[in-house]
C-alpha cells in the first residue's frame, strides 16, 4: 500500500508525523515517500506543487496531507501562493467529493461553544462538491486599473457553473453514504436566488428517484447555517456545492469543541483518496508542540477506511482515539478544567500506547 505524505507548511510536519506513527504501529505493508507541498515547495522547487510531488500522488494508493500556507506568502501572485497546490491536486488527481464529518465525542461534549443537549451525540456526514461551483467557473478575473493591480480597479468577478454530470456524481456518493447511515439527505442549495442552484436542485431531485429508501429534503443555505446551531442534530448528511460547502463544514466543526478534532477525506470516482485534518497550518503555533494531532490521525483512519481498505485497522485507531480522550488528556485546543493538559507529541505518545494496549497512568500522565 503506497502512501505519499505530504506534511506542508505550519505545523503540517508536526501533526502528520504523529499520524506516520500511528501508522507504523499497525503491522501492515505500507510504502511510505514524502514530498514537499505548498510553501516549503515553492521555496525548494519556484512552485507549490513542483512536478515530482505531484508524480509521486498520482502513482500513489493514498495520500496523506497536512496543511498548506503561511501570511508570508500572501503577496505571491495567486498561482504561486501554497493553497494552489491544494487546488491543483483535486484536478490532477480527479478528487471531486469531500467527506467532512463533524462528530462531537461524549468526553468532549462541554468543549463545544453549544449548550452539551444539543451536541451530545452529534454525527453529521458533510459532503462538499470539490471541482465546480465559483471556485473553478470561468470567466473570472478583474477589469485592470492603470497600473494592473487591484487597487483602482472598477470591478472583479467570479462565475458560478455547475454541469449535469458534476451534480449527478456527487448525488450518486450523497445517497449512497446516506443510505449506509440513517437515510436522510439535506441537500443545501440557494435555489430561490441562484439559477446555478435551482439546476442543482432539479438534478438532485431526479437522482433521488433512485433512491427511495433515502429521504429527501432540501434547505435553503442560510437556513441551513441557522440550522447548525439551533438544532444540529437534525441533519444526519448534507450534501452541497463547493463555496457553501467549504465555509457549512467549518461552521460544524466548531459544533464539536474544536476544528482540531475534526479529518477529512477527498474522493476520486476510483476511490482513491487525498486525507487531510479540516483546520490549517497555523503557522502562529508550528514549532512549539501544541497542536492537535488527532485530527490528522482520525483522517489517516479514514484513508484506510475508504482507500486502503483496511476497516479492521481503522476502527483500532478511532477506538484509540476515544480511549486517550476517556483517559483525560487534552491539547490546549479542547482542554478544560480537570483534564491534562499535553502537546502534540505526548497526545502521538498516547495514541501510540493504546493501540499497542500499553497505554498506563504513568503515559497518560506524560
Amino acid at each position: 500500500m503506497k502512501i505519499a505524505i505530504l506534511p506542508g507548511d505550519g505545523i503540517g510536519t508536526e501533526i502528520v508525523a504523529q499520524a506516520v506513527r500511528v501508522l507504523g504501529v499497525l503491522d501492515l505493508p505500507f510504502e511510505l515517500e514524502t514530498a514537499l507541498v505548498g510553501g516549503v515547495a515553492y521555496e525548494a522547487h519556484g512552485h507549490p506543487l513542483p512536478e515530482s510531488t505531484l508524480k509521486l500522488a498520482q502513482a500513489a494508493d493514498a495520500v496523506l496531507f497536512g496543511a498548506v500556507g503561511d501570511w508570508k506568502y500572501d503577496t505571491l501572485e495567486r498561482a504561486l501562493r501554497p493553497e494552489q497546490a491544494i487546488l491543483g491536486l483535486r484536478k490532477h488527481l480527479g478528487l471531486f467529493a469531500n467527506f467532512r464529518p463533524a462528530i462531537c465525542y461524549e468526553q468532549l461534549t462541554h468543549a463545544s461553544s453549544l449548550k452539551p443537549e444539543l451536541v451530545s451525540g452529534l454525527d453529521i456526514l458533510i459532503i462538499r462538491e470539490l471541482t465546480g461551483d465559483i471556485y473553478f467557473g470561468q470567466p473570472r478575473g478583474r477589469r485592470e486599473s492603470p497600473d494592473g493591480a487591484f487597487k483602482g480597479a472598477p470591478e472583479a468577478f467570479d462565475t458560478m457553473r455547475y454541469s449535469r454530470p458534476e451534480i449527478e456524481r456527487i448525488a450518486h456518493v450523497a445517497f449512497q453514504a446516506a443510505r449506509m447511515r440513517g437515510k436522510r439527505l439535506t441537500s443545501v442549495d440557494k435555489a430561490n436566488v441562484l439559477e446555478t442552484f435551482q439546476f442543482w436542485k432539479d438534478i438532485v431531485t431526479e437522482v433521488h428517484a433512485e433512491y427511495p429508501d433515502v429521504v429527501l429534503d432540501h434547505m435553503y443555505v442560510d437556513n441551513a447555517a441557522m440550522q447548525l446551531v439551533r438544532a444540529p442534530k437534525k441533519f444526519d448528511v448534507i450534501v452541497t456545492g463547493n463555496m457553501f460547502g467549504d465555509i457549512l463544514s467549518d461552521e460544524a466543526a466548531m459544533l464539536t469543541g474544536s476544528i482540531g478534532m475534526l479529518p477529512s477525506a477527498s474522493l476520486n470516482a476510483a476511490g482513491k483518496g487525498l486525507y487531510e485534518p479540516s483546520h490549517g497550518s497555523a503557522p502562529d503555533i508550528a514549532g512549539k508542540n501544541l497542536a492537535n494531532p488527532l485530527a490528522t490521525i482520525l483522517s489517516a483512519a479514514m484513508m484506510l477506511r475508504f482507500s486502503l481498505n483496511q476497516i479492521a485497522a481503522a476502527d483500532r485507531i478511532e477506538s484509540a482515539v476515544q480511549h486517550v480522550l476517556a483517559s483525560g488528556l487534552r491539547t490546549a485546543d479542547i482542554w478544560s478544567e480537570g483534564t491534562a493538559k499535553v502537546g502534540t507529541i505526548q497526545m502521538g505518545d498516547a495514541v501510540v500506547a493504546a493501540l499497542s494496549g500499553n497505554i498506563t497512568k504513568k503515559a497518560i500522565k506524560g
